[in-house]
């Protein structure tokens, strides 16, 4: 039987603001959402000023990136992109993702005095919240079921990929992909659709590649799968308005995409096969249900890519139900996925090579493992197709209601990592705040070399309570000037290094001193004090500023 579209189906302008939307229904949804979140990251919201995953230093460089957008963003947006890490260099924050949206959905708190902790930790919260209720939004759109809605936001925001990715919060925020698939479908559907559908995709595309490079690439991708898979769509009527969407999210994008341009970051395929996906990966997943009993063996800690035996099962229900030949929203999920799963193999794949030399976007990706989240999507819409074909089929049945409560349970089982382990933020010592406010340039010691480059994400947080222009940096690449100082400074507090700080303008230095005798030996640390050219500013423990004199 096939799934009707009736006219009380949650449409686009939910989203975007009709006056006569349901949006207590739709804000009833995200709230249970919301919930979900802090369960699936629990204890997190126990003491989210306090509890991190710090000891991954993206989650660092995330909370660095979310803290400068609040800091610059009200003070000098032409240079938003010129970030206080790796001076001399100009435009460091375009090294990493730029997490634009979200950084200002929490600017507001930072604003009002949370730590870059606090700041992220909620927006984690939010970004699960947000891509399951919009993940609801299409799914009960394109199958008519609430229900079906629900257990497929569940499974696209709560799954063995995005819960061991904690620390990566472009991750947790695809909450524009799924409006971006709904707006192309209504696009698709009528000829005559108003200007606001090719808008809503333009700004839905943009504001996800704002918010990642990595979301851009998978948007663009699911987008481009779904027109080749729809004939119907093939009109030119059709292709104008998504030309006309291209080019409303190409105003946005353009900045960002001109300055990774001009970076010229390219990505050997020797460096992404290290970062591509194995089989085994696909059955990696931290579950508590699964790890102990049978995934251990295949979980490495980075890429866990198991979709979930509820999806898996509820997936096969839909394909077996013949949807595929009724709905043609259903061959665009599972053509997206298959191309993703494929993807994710990275040069392991016959003809990624080609591909990547042939579209240039592939070659700003290092971790190709990352395309599976394009299956995990499309498995979540599957897997509410064959939730509505089961409730559709067994409507009066008395088992249903008990059914259906299964299958939501089962399918936050299916991801359930909690209790998730976190470490103690580190306090930043208040020393650092001595050079708010002044003209400095700084430096902070151990400066470890850039095969140690994650070493230096820490210094990134202590900088935050004084944005001045510092030496040291961590992000997704190094330039050339980092190696260069790095090794100058490498045998600090001697000539050369004292030389390098004044050739460069450095005007202060932070030195660690308990981590500079771990890293060098007690000799060169014992320097320091009275090291010509060093003059000490002040002390807080280990820790002591000094003036390049």
């Amino acid at each position: 039987m096939e799934i009707a579209h009736n006219r009380r189906i949650l449409r686009l302008d939910t989203v975007i603001g009709r006056a006569d939307a349901p949006r207590p229904r739709l804000a009833s949804i995200f709230a249970i959402f919301l919930l979900l979140a802090v369960v699936h990251t629990w204890p997190l919201a126990t003491a989210p000023q306090r509890l991190s995953r710090n000891d991954n230093a993206d989650a660092i460089l995330n909370e660095w990136i979310v803290a400068w957008i609040a800091h610059q963003a009200p003070r000098d947006p032409m240079h938003l992109a010129d970030a206080n890490i790796y001076y001399p260099e100009p435009r460091t924050l375009a090294y990493s993702e730029l997490l634009l949206p979200p950084a200002i959905a929490g600017a507001p708190l930072a604003w009002l005095g949370a730590s870059p902790v606090l700041v992220y930790n909620i927006l984690v919260l939010l970004g699960f919240a947000a891509t399951a209720s919009a993940a609801f939004v299409l799914i009960h759109r394109w199958t008519g079921d609430w229900t079906a809605g629900f257990v497929g936001g569940v499974i696209v925001a709560f799954n063995a990929h995005t819960l061991t990715r904690l620390p990566q919060l472009q991750a947790l925020h695809l909450e524009f992909l799924p409006l971006a698939l709904i707006a192309f479908d209504r696009i698709a559907d009528n000829d005559r659709t108003s200007w606001r559908d090719p808008a809503a995709l333009g700004v839905c595309v943009a504001l996800q590649g704002l918010t990642s490079y990595y979301s851009l690439v998978f948007t663009c991708t699911a987008l481009a799968i779904a027109w080749l898979v729809r004939p119907d769509a093939w009109r030119r009527s059709v292709a104008s308005r998504v030309l006309a969407a291209g080019a409303i999210a190409a105003l946005p994008l353009a900045p960002m995409l001109w300055i990774y341009w001009r970076l010229g970051v390219v990505r050997p395929l020797d460096e992404v096969a290290q970062y591509s996906a194995e089989l085994r990966d696909y059955l990696a997943t931290p579950a508590r249900m699964h790890y102990g009993a049978w995934s251990a063996p295949f979980f490495g800690g980075t890429t866990a890519l198991f979709p979930g035996v509820t999806a898996m099962a509820l997936t096969a229900v839909a394909l077996a139900s013949g949807v595929l030949t009724r709905d043609p929203r259903a061959r665009t999920a599972l053509a997206f996925g298959i191309v993703g799963f494929a993807l994710s193999f990275g040069p392991a794949l016959p003809g990624y090579a080609a591909l990547y030399h042939a579209i240039p976007p592939l070659q700003g990706i290092r971790n190709a493992a990352r395309f599976g989240y394009l299956a995990f999507f499309a498995m979540g819409i599957l897997a509410g197709y064959g939730l509505a074909w089961i409730r559709q089929r067994w409507s009066r049945a008395r088992w249903l209601p008990f059914a259906i409560a299964a299958a939501i349970v089962a399918a936050n089982l299916d991801a359930l990592s909690a209790p998730i382990e976190y470490v103690d933020v580190e306090a930043v010592s208040p020393l650092h705040a001595a050079l708010r406010g002044t003209t400095a340039i700084v430096a902070e010691f151990p400066f470890y070399p850039p095969d140690r480059l994650f070493r230096h994400a820490p210094y990134l947080l202590h900088s935050t309570y004084h944005w001045r222009p510092m030496l040291n940096g961590y992000s997704g690449l190094a330039p050339a000037s980092f190696v260069e100082h790095a090794q100058a400074l490498a045998r600090f507090p001697d000539d050369r290094a004292i030389a390098t700080l004044r050739a460069l303008g450095v005007t202060h230095v932070f030195v660690h001193d308990r981590a500079l005798r771990g890293w060098t030996d007690n000799e060169t640390a014992d320097a320091v004090p009275g090291a010509p050219g060093l003059e000490r500013v002040g002390s807080d423990g280990d820790l002591a500023l000094y003036r390049v004199r």
